[in-house]
């Protein structure tokens, strides 16, 4: 466990922790060196332990530290210390593209095209190096106070992409923002983040995502099959020409998309011109439903044929020959064919017929030795003149007793040839599965996981926690679980995952330096009831609110009415009369 003053690589002391992952604890710590701040990644669970990944993931992260760009976090060093490896990067104040989603529901069309600008500029950079994100969503993308954006993650993405990497089997990243490439399990091209970048914006524009499900497999199947939701249906003020960046960034064939992230930001450059806002709707070149490459093979036609050509070399080549010539040859010929003709009668006659009359080995029936001893179920099959195989698998079973012969290969009942090798299947008992450390991952992904293939009761109870620390919570995240890690399993045994019982409060409006348009959005998406009040004053900016008549981490109750005083400029009196402070000095 990584703790406050600890030095990793005895040069980074940790300062705290700024976050927890399903992949990585995420720490700021002092670079002692070079005097300054930076963002350390340590891999937990499962990856720590993965020689294979820990080695992909050292060797692209490397690769990405060679980005260099605005929109980019910058990697500075990759490395282990004492069984930690880590990674270490810029670190940058502001909060995750996500958390301002969480705090404003949608963004206005003039930020989100900003946003996306950005973005695209940064992941162009990226692939003119050949270096895929492949993992592109809000949580893995930073804004910073001025509006700058920085995309972070790079090799982690790609090393767990690289491996086709899972933890417990469940695809790691979000399913949200999967391209159905990815989904389907093929691979990945700088097209897969181009499909990321659009469910990125839709996500800008509409503060909802256009697919959602009871679990992981359900969203990646919806990527795959159903149309994308209109934007414009969430939002009519939103342009035709906005809309149709979407549609061809998240088109289902990667060749209805953009070539690259460089040809979608041209495109995000021009879309608020006067000539493109009601520009018809973009229709797909190539069938959505077809992802493979079709080639035609073009038809040879006879006229395409020269002639000429032909009749010319037949000139040159046939001569006549004499008639008797003709005929004794011909008839020498057929006399020589005839004999060589029979000859191969005969020999395929007694290979076909003679030959396997005499050797044929019969077929035996596979007799049922289910239940049996495997040294029983041996003896059996050697007494019909089978083969039996040295080596004897084992596999769980839940019908057949420990030690017993569940089933052979070939199967019980096939008819095969006397000699034939058999192999047994002995019974390893009853099927179980070994519960992990399932804190901070997704409790969707891994509720699917344990009762689609391992068929357990799965439970989801909500649990109290602190929100008033550092530590945040996602509402989908696994806070703790009723088994713990290591405990053997088997079909139908209960475990509970708790996630957090998150109870939105308000925030504190003061501190923070909201705006009034940050407390209409904020309104907006609780339901909330707004009354505003001015006052003059000199201490805020023109604009902030100064005052707010619920306080910080109050429950938000929807219908409920919240007032906010904001601070406007004080008047200045242009004639001393106007005042009535200065009544008294008038003679």
């Amino acid at each position: 466990m990584i703790i406050k003053g600890q030095k990793i690589n005895e040069r980074y002391e940790i300062i705290r922790s700024i976050g927890e992952g399903g992949m990585a604890n995420v720490y700021l710590a002092h670079d002692t060196i070079l005097d300054r701040n930076v963002a350390i990644k340590v891999l937990r669970g499962d990856l720590a332990t993965d020689e294979k990944f820990v080695r992909r993931f050292q060797r692209e992260a490397l690769s990405a530290s060679s980005l260099s760009h605005p929109n980019i976090v910058e990697m500075y060093d990759v490395g282990e210390d004492n069984g930690n490896y880590f990674i270490v990067m810029e670190y940058v104040e502001g909060k995750t593209l996500k958390q301002l989603l969480k705090k404003r529901g949608n963004l206005t069309l003039s930020e989100s095209i900003d946003i996306m600008l950005q973005l695209t500029d940064g992941m162009s950079h990226a692939h003119d190096s050949y270096i895929i994100h492949r993992d592109l969503k809000p949580q893995n993308i930073m804004i910073e106070d001025d509006g700058g954006i920085k995309i972070t993650d790079f090799g982690i993405a790609m090393a767990l992409n690289s491996t086709q990497l899972t933890q417990t089997n469940s695809v790691m990243g979000s399913v949200h923002y999967l391209p159905p490439e990815q989904a389907s399990g093929k691979g990945s091209t700088i097209k897969s983040d181009i499909y990321s970048m659009g469910i990125i914006f839709y996500e800008l524009l509409t503060g909802i995502l256009p697919f959602k499900g009871e679990n992981a497999v359900e969203i990646a199947l919806k990527h795959m099959k159903d149309p994308l939701p209109s934007v414009r249906k969430q939002n009519p003020s939103i342009p035709q020409s906005v809309e149709n960046i979407i549609l061809k960034a998240t088109a289902k064939n990667p060749k209805n998309r953009y070539n690259d992230a460089k040809e979608m930001h041209q495109d995000l450059l021009t879309c608020l011109n006067d000539d493109r806002i009601n520009e018809p709707r973009y229709a797909y070149p190539y069938p959505e439903h077809d992802l493979d490459e079709t080639k035609v093979i073009p038809v040879i036609k006879e006229k395409d044929i020269k002639e000429d050509d032909d009749e010319e070399h037949t000139e040159d080549l046939v001569k006549p020959i004499p008639e008797d010539a003709t005929v004794k040859k011909t008839n020498r010929w057929i006399w020589v064919l005839s004999i060589i003709l029979g000859g191969i009668i005969v020999v395929l006659a007694a290979i076909f017929l003679v030959v396997p009359a005499l050797t044929e080995i019969p077929d035996v029936k596979i007799p049922d030795v289910r239940n049996m001893s495997v040294i029983d179920a041996e003896e059996e099959l050697k007494k019909l003149g089978f083969e039996v195989n040295t080596t004897v698998e084992r596999v769980e079973s839940d019908e057949v007793e420990k030690g017993k012969v569940v089933r052979t290969d070939p199967a019980i009942g096939r008819s095969i040839k006397k000699g034939s090798t058999i192999t047994l299947y002995e019974s390893l008992g009853e099927a179980t599965y070994e519960i992990e450390d399932y804190t901070g991952k997704n409790y969707i992904e891994i509720q699917t996981l344990l009762e689609t293939l391992h068929e357990l009761d799965v439970e989801i109870e909500k649990r109290d926690v602190d929100t008033s620390g550092d530590k945040e919570y996602d509402e989908q995240e696994i806070i703790g679980q009723s088994l713990e890690a290591g405990t053997k399993v088997s079909k139908g045994d209960k475990i509970i995952l708790y996630i957090p019982n998150i109870v939105e409060g308000y925030p504190n409006m003061v501190e923070e330096g909201w705006t009034l348009e940050d407390v209409e959005a904020f309104c907006d998406k609780y339901n909330l009831t707004l009354k505003v009040d001015e006052e003059e004053t000199s201490e805020y900016p023109k604009g902030q609110i100064i005052d707010q008549s619920r306080a910080a981490d109050t429950p938000i109750v929807e219908g409920a009415t919240l007032t906010v005083t904001v601070a406007i400029e004080p008047q200045v009196p242009t004639n001393p009369t106007e005042d009535p402070n200065l009544e008294s000095l008038l003679p």
